[in-house]
């Protein structure tokens, strides 16, 4: 069999292409199929199945269209109750595809639905372990609570996860190549290695949930500093539930508007410029959710901060980044609320305050300092004992917080964040000057 990893960056995410013998399946693909209808085209392969091994929550799977143009099968987990049509795959059941043999694994934990797709052709074994077993870590047990319709308690997740860990890989050679859907900077772990792959033995042997340890020992681990839950994390769980849209029908429903100097009243704005751009000239009730390339985390922070089904506009830069935005946006399945994609007039009046680092270190008392990051980070170590803390997913549901009697100054860790976080608090505060401090925050950490 020949396997082939795909890897979207901004999501940290994994997805992959089994070829054996002029047939094609594919784990875990993202919003647009169209990189793998081209892989399939090179190799000459039909695609004939689609594992999912999990309803996603980070990022909208294409399986159904996938399903819809292909005539592939998708394999998902009974006990996932797809709204789909699809073939329970689980415990039990196999397919055979040209030379290769797949099997499912239930393996709870991350979900109560998720499997592990094991592929053997000869003495070669590959696992496909979803959000299950990373890198370096098991995937986070608390998202179900809050994500979706589809609930399950923490708790009870995580003592799947032990089992899971304990019992379920039991029984298959260490060589077997370990293949996750997700790697480091993911929010579906906490401590996931850069290693895009690994072995089962290196896993049993380096990464800490197969350590020798009690049940309780392993919950209290896996729960403690689990990072944040976007709003768009529930969201998606339903949408790959039921199956999501084709998304070159849904992107192409996006209308596109030049020049623009005003919108209606009370829409949320979301511009995805350069902070200097954004600063120069922007539209009221915008935020700056800057995606200048992949290194930029547009796709979590766009669904952290907006909400799912809340309509927004997006500013870019040119019609050049059009094609690339909307792209980035489908991939959490947003497109949708999007009311329209601009770019702006010369004449759009809303400006941002330059940050005035002297000023700043001179008279810090006479400044309300806002410190974005996430919980576990202000733990790790404060920048400004007198910072008001709250996590830039919180902050425009907390924003009256944050006294206005005094000028306001943003920052998280990098800069990356503050433009956002600044952008939010100019739409509380007309009257209070708001600075973001970008990346002079390194002047201080």
């Amino acid at each position: 069999m020949k396997i082939k990893q795909f890897k979207d960056s901004p999501l940290a995410h994994y997805s992959y292409a089994i070829v054996s013998e002029g047939k094609m399946a594919l784990v875990d693909p993202e919003r647009n199929p169209l990189k793998y209808y081209r892989y399939a085209e090179e190799h000459n392969a039909k695609i004939v199945a689609v594992f999912e091994t999990h309803p996603h929550a980070d990022f909208v799977s294409s399986h159904l269209q996938i399903h819809e143009q292909t005539g592939a099968t998708i394999y998902a987990s009974k006990l996932l109750g797809a709204d789909y049509k699809h073939k329970g795959f689980d415990d039990g059941d196999s397919l055979k595809m040209g030379k290769v043999t797949f099997k499912a694994i239930n393996t709870p934990g991350h979900s109560p639905d998720s499997i592990t797709i094991v592929a053997e052709d000869g003495n070669k074994t590959a696992l496909f372990t979803g959000d299950t077993l990373f890198i370096g870590d098991v995937g986070r047990p608390d998202l179900r609570e809050k994500a979706g319709n589809m609930k399950a308690k923490r708790v009870d997740l995580a003592k799947k996860m032990y089992h899971t860990i304990q019992n379920k890989y039991n029984g298959l050679p260490d060589s077997a190549i370990v293949y996750p859907a997700h790697g480091a900077g993911s929010l579906c772990g906490k401590n996931m290695s850069t290693d895009s792959s690994s072995t089962l033995g290196q896993e049993r042997k380096f990464n800490w949930a197969f350590r020798d340890q009690t049940e309780e020992q392993f919950v209290e681990t896996i729960l403690k500093d689990q990072p944040f839950i976007p709003h768009y994390f529930g969201f998606n769980v339903d949408v790959n539930k039921n199956g999501a849209d084709n998304v070159q029908k849904t992107k192409a429903a996006v209308k596109l508007s030049l020049l623009v100097e005003k919108i209606e009243d009370g829409v949320t704005v979301v511009d995805a410029r350069d902070g200097d751009a954004y600063k120069k000239g922007h539209l009221p009730n915008s935020i700056n959710i800057m995606a200048r390339g992949e290194n930029d985390k547009y796709e979590t922070w766009l669904g952290a901060i907006v909400k799912p089904e809340e309509p927004f506009y997006l500013v870019v830069e040119s019609v050049t980044h059009v094609r690339e935005l909307l792209e980035r946006t489908a991939k959490i399945g947003y497109e949708k609320q999007l009311k329209g994609i601009i770019t702006l007039s010369e004449k759009v009046s809303e400006t941002s305050d330059d940050f005035k680092l002297k000023d700043f270190k001179a008279h810090k008392e006479e400044y309300t300092i806002v410190d974005i990051r996430n919980n576990s980070e202000v733990a790790e170590k404060r920048i400004f004992e007198n910072a008001i803390e709250i996590p830039l997913n919180e902050l425009r549901e907390r924003a009256s917080e944050v006294p206005a009697d005094k000028p306001i100054v943003v920052h998280c860790a990098g800069g990356y964040r503050s433009s956002a976080g600044s952008s939010i608090l100019e739409n509380k505060f007309k009257s209070t000057r708001i600075f973001d401090m970008s990346d002079d925050i390194k002047k201080f950490s």
